[in-house]
């Protein structure tokens, strides 16, 4: 049975509202002031809470505000009772994160219809989504209705970036999220010598650049075009919002990032702690598996040089280590292109 906090401090509207949603199949819990209704929903978790704006102690706004504030309540569905009707009130209702706005006086099937609604839309979350531009739209059209921002679709066409285009700079403001259509881009940090490390390869499906939103901070690192790409944009404030406002729909997108965290580590700890030819091994294993998990040809067709920053080595050494693969069998290379033949060499050598 779902729980409904109803907070009202119109003691006939209140038992009113309460004795509908209870022959509804609601178990209703009730609060006459914001204050009270605000330690009850600490108490327990409401399933949705019914809210009205204009009341002493605690007014709607600020119920909703310290709920947007506590993980614990974050992501409530909510809905706003009012006996204004100024659209004034109605966006600023919205823009604090509520999901609708009933005005008073509203009758049983309005009350029933906006509950169901908003309850349906928190269940309906899709497990999983496609890393494909139709599964970036199923997840935030899902996300604009259950969050009710309306302009998060907003911005949805696709953008193309040239070869070598830059997509922005390391100290860059962060001004969106990035999802990648098709191409290749990579992320890298450059250290007072000019010297390149990539942190991050990104291909069809992936989204980047949003450690730095999800942080506030500047971006960490540089994003350029490694061939001619596509990309969708999110916007920023859409984004965080969405975030901040609906737990689950963070947590979906979190599912979507974790894979992408395991690699960064995986990463680190090999360029900490491994020699020379097993980073290079390990790096041509995972390229290669990357290719093949989405699909494509397993040819690594990165230049010399990306390739050693991915490595964190120079690029002479690189050079001198694959072609040592090549003469053990390991790998083949053709028109500078790479192709791994005998993965399980690469993974049993004793490097």
């Amino acid at each position: 049975m779902k729980t409904i906090l109803l907070i009202e401090d119109n003691t006939d509207i209140r038992e009113n509202t309460a004795e509908i949603l209870e022959l509804a199949g609601y178990e209703v819990r009730t609060a006459e002031n914001g204050k009270i209704g605000v330690e009850k929903a600490q108490e327990a978790r409401p399933d949705l809470v019914i809210c009205d704006i204009m009341m002493p102690v605690l007014d709607g706004y600020g119920v909703l505000h310290i709920f947007n504030k506590n993980p614990d309540l974050a992501g409530i569905p909510f809905i706003f009772l009012t006996a204004k009707t100024e659209r004034t009130d109605f966006r600023k209702g919205m823009e604090l994160g509520a999901d609708d706005y009933l005005t008073k006086p509203f009758d049983e099937s309005e009350l029933l219809t906006a509950v169901e609604t908003r309850l349906r839309r928190f269940e309906q979350m899709r497990p999983a989504y496609a890393p494909t531009k139709e599964g970036l739209d199923e997840f935030l059209e899902d996300a604009r209705q259950l969050g009710g921002i309306e302009s998060l679709s907003a911005d949805r066409r696709v953008y193309p970036i040239r070869k070598k285009q830059y997509i922005y700079s390391e100290g860059d403001e962060p001004t969106r999220l990035y999802f990648l259509k098709s191409g290749r881009v990579k992320t890298f940090k450059t250290n007072p010598d000019g010297k390149e490390l990539i942190t991050g390869l990104y291909q069809d499906g992936d989204f980047f650049g949003y450690i730095s939103l999800l942080e506030d901070t500047d971006q960490p690192d540089s994003a350029v075009a490694l061939e001619d790409s596509e990309l969708v944009y999110v916007p920023k404030e859409e984004f965080v919002n969405l975030l901040n406002r609906n737990q689950e729909v963070a947590s979906q997108f979190i599912r979507l990032l974790a894979n992408r965290v395991t690699e960064r580590e995986q990463q680190l700890l090999s360029m900490a702690y491994h020699s020379l030819r097993r980073r290079v091994a390990d790096t041509l294993l995972r390229l290669s598996r990357q290719l093949t998990d989405q699909g494509q040809e397993p040819v690594i067709q990165l230049s010399r040089d990306d390739l050693a920053s991915i490595v964190g080595t120079a690029t002479e050494s690189l050079i001198r280590t694959l072609s040592e693969f090549k003469q053990d069998k390991l790998i083949e290379i053709v028109d500078g292109h790479i192709r791994v033949v005998n993965p399980d060499g690469l993974r049993r050598k004793n490097w």
